[in-house]
């Protein structure tokens, strides 16, 4: 009985990080990491025209863990911008291989003037205002998601 318990609890052990590292790619969720450490955010995915006309309008708050990723179907330059926005909001810019390019920090609600991350733009996350800089994040920290090539990818789903 003994060996069957001591058997189970390494099979467990062996399975864990698996499941974790699974989890950690899931869809609804995104990670960043850079000099600062690291972070994960529950996010709700806009990869539809009209997800990402309404993004997050008209929400009256936003966790400190979670955002919005829009996800686009090919590199380009989105502008965005905060019409009907009523909360403060920080764009992080992130190119097809995971890397944030740029960031817009606070962005005000209601203001109507575009925020343009530049060229080669894949996706574009939304996070509650002042987060990014809390955490430290900046150009260039790296982003795990499965909505980027792996293979090309700077933080891949299945590597640390």
């Amino acid at each position: 009985m003994r060996q069957h318990l001591a058997g189970w609890a390494l099979a467990v052990l062996c399975v864990a990080p698996a499941i974790a590292q699974a989890k950690d790619c899931a869809p609804d969720l995104l990670n960043i990491r850079g000099p600062w450490g690291t972070a994960q955010f529950a996010v709700e995915i806009a990869d539809t025209e009209a997800e990402r006309a309404r993004g997050l309008m008209f929400r009256e708050s936003l966790g400190s863990s979670e955002g919005m990723l829009f996800v686009y179907d090919k590199p380009h330059s989105p502008s965005f911008w905060m019409k009907n926005t009523l909360i403060p909001l920080d764009m992080l810019f992130i190119t097809p291989e995971g890397a944030v390019q740029s960031v817009k920090d606070r962005a005000q609600p209601g203001d109507l003037t575009p925020v343009n991350g530049g060229d080669g733009v894949i996706a574009v996350l939304e996070i509650k205002g002042g987060m990014s800089m809390l955490l430290g994040i900046t150009p260039g920290d790296e982003i795990r998601s499965p909505f980027f090539d792996q293979d090309r990818a700077v933080w891949p789903c299945s590597g640390e």
